[in-house]
């Protein structure tokens, strides 16, 4: 930054950094690639630490290097050496206790409040204290909000996709309420959903039809297929099963997904 802009409070790095925004900016035009070929096709976490591990002599002598690290104040590269262990071996309970050391000298010097959050959340991940979003994303009102593309991208990404390899289901669909008919249509094959407004190409497995404000709780699994065809408020005509298989390959997010453990 200019020094006459870095000295002004406003623009300080409260939300995010430069650092941080700078890579954001880079990664949204060019893509994850920095054009270091080493990068292309690195091992995963788990098989990386275990490389690493071993390379630096076993957990022992990383431990060793580690804690100087630590006394000396290079809390990033302790963080970044015993994440290595860490992933490694997860029960390793005096990597984890360092790492999560690392992570709280970290947090007390971010000026940013959304670095803070996440050195602390790591660290009581890795204290064993539990972590995951409290709220609820898919809310009655905020899935009454969305519009039927917007949930139907939300099925599109719980689609289970090795479970899914060898099953191929077409529903058209027929949504009505808020004073309009919308058709739409959803095809999954090759283990990914897709699915536009309109007519589709293929013919369907099965029609349905089903007022607007419904939709939401089928798509979510709040509410039963077979209650809704039995109160009339679902209508299908087809395969009776086309919506069950769909159905059945959704794997529901985890809200407390880990972030610093395998």
């Amino acid at each position: 930054m200019p020094p006459a802009l870095d000295r002004a409070w406003h623009t300080r790095g409260y939300y995010g950094s430069i650092s941080h925004n700078v890579k954001a900016i880079y990664q949204r035009y060019m893509g994850w690639f920095d054009g270091n070929p080493a990068h292309l096709w690195g091992h995963p976490p788990q098989p990386a630490g275990r490389r690493y591990v071993d390379a630096v002599g076993g957990p022992g002598a990383l431990m060793s290097v580690a804690r100087r690290a630590y006394e000396q104040g290079d809390y990033r590269w302790v963080a970044e050496l015993v994440g290595h262990l860490v992933f490694a071996d997860p029960g390793h309970r005096d990597a984890r206790e360092l790492q999560a050391c690392a992570f709280d000298q970290l947090a007390y010097g971010a000026e940013n409040g959304t670095w803070r959050n996440f050195y602390l959340t790591g660290a009581l991940e890795l204290r064993g204290a539990p972590v995951g979003t409290l709220t609820v994303a898919a809310s009655a009102d905020m899935m009454a909000a969305l519009v039927v593309r917007q949930l139907f991208d939300g099925v599109a990404i719980q689609v289970d996709g090795p479970r899914a390899w060898d099953l191929q289901v077409g529903i058209d669909w027929t949504v009505t309420g808020r004073d309009a008919q919308d058709s739409y249509w959803c095809r999954l094959t090759n283990g990914a959903l897709i699915h536009g407004p309109g007519g589709a190409r293929t013919a369907p497995d099965a029609r349905i039809q089903i007022d607007r404000g419904d939709l939401p709780g089928l798509l979510s699994g709040r509410c039963e297929p077979s209650e809704m065809v039995s109160s009339g408020s679902m209508v299908v005509d087809g395969d009776e099963q086309a919506l069950g298989r769909l159905l059945g390959v959704l794997d529901p997010p985890d809200p407390g997904f880990a972030i610093v453990t395998p």
